[in-house]
């Protein structure tokens, strides 16, 4: 299977900023690479040198074989991309907006008004077409963005957080749309805060950190990696821990932590809902009422925790220039 996306040590860097360090990458045609950082870490800036908006200060990019220095007019012709903020026409009822989109694809008027239609439907926004995109709600401008990088019918698509905002119900529906494109063929490269966005669609993840990259895998690989699932029992006393850790620890996959002062009991699992109904069955057993029990998934600041030993800061993702 040949790279749709191929990077070699990209670097950017912005005065004494580096805002990528390094960074080497390769995508398949046909799968799904996420991108996985925390605002800072490097994503956005990626994306933009690969899409022709920004110029790497060192490495080399190709996309579908097509050199992204030496020829980003070609590279224009094959690729979608949808930045973090919706860059829609508020103006510009939804159709308005797709249509501009395909004349300016030159699809010719006939063929920019089909395209319109096609995605309307598809994205649920036909109900919506002839509203100006300002009286649209943030998933509904979303969609719309996400409509306006697919009028071409890119091969390659880039999306930059493209859930970032949306409630959990729009952001279900926009995976749905996300998986169908990738069932029919599209190349997708996705950048995301969200560990459970990544698990949902990538193939393949890359977890980077100040413009490097810290860490590459499946999604299961790098949930194996950061510890798998956690069952969390909090305590009422801190008297209970040893009862409970004598209960509990042999559920576990090797190890468990004590934290005193939440008065909280934490045990790596493999299986999380089958070590949570053991755990009710043995701490019934055994006399004690915990104040709270669950099971913990990884997050984002688990695996930056786990790899980098601090939690993914809450950083500008521009840099000022």
């Amino acid at each position: 299977m040949a790279d749709a996306i191929v990077a070699k040590g990209l670097i950017k860097t912005y005065g004494t900023v580096k805002a990528v360090d390094g960074l080497d990458l390769n995508v398949p045609e046909g799968t799904v690479l996420g991108l996985l950082g925390p605002n800072g870490a490097g994503k956005t800036t990626t994306v933009r040198m690969l899409t022709t908006l920004v110029t790497p200060t060192a490495g080399e990019i190709s996309v579908r074989g097509i050199d992204v220095l030496a020829d980003p007019t070609s590279v224009r012709r094959v690729i979608g991309v949808s930045g973090q903020y919706a860059a829609v026409d508020e103006h510009l009822t939804g159709f308005e907006n797709l249509e501009m989109v395909g004349r300016l694809y030159h699809l010719g008027k006939k063929r920019a008004r089909a395209r319109a239609r096609e995605l309307l439907e598809r994205f649920d926004l036909t109900e919506a077409a002839d509203r100006p995109s300002k009286t649209y709600s943030g998933g509904m401008r979303r969609r719309l963005d996400l409509a306006g990088a697919l009028v071409a019918a890119p091969p390659i698509l880039f999306l930059d957080e493209p859930t970032t905002g949306l409630d959990p119900r729009s952001r279900i529906g926009m995976w749905d749309v996300l998986g169908q494109l990738v069932r029919e063929g599209t190349t997708l490269l996705l950048t995301t805060q969200y560990l459970e966005e990544a698990d949902e669609l990538a193939e393949d993840i890359i977890v980077i950190d100040h413009g490097r990259a810290i860490a590459r895998g499946t999604p299961d690989r790098l949930k194996r990696q950061v510890g798998g699932e956690r069952l969390e029992i909090t305590l009422h006393s801190a008297d209970d821990a040893s009862a409970v850790v004598a209960a509990v620890a042999t559920l576990g996959m090797g190890g468990h932590t004590v934290d005193e002062v939440s008065h909280k009991v934490v045990v790596p699992v493999a299986e999380g809902t089958d070590a949570l109904f053991e755990a009710v069955r043995r701490l019934d057993a055994a006399g004690i009422r915990p104040a709270d029990l669950g099971v913990h998934r990884p997050t984002l600041d688990d695996v930056f925790l786990q790899l980098t030993g601090h939690a993914a800061e809450d950083a500008d993702e521009e840099v000022k220039r």
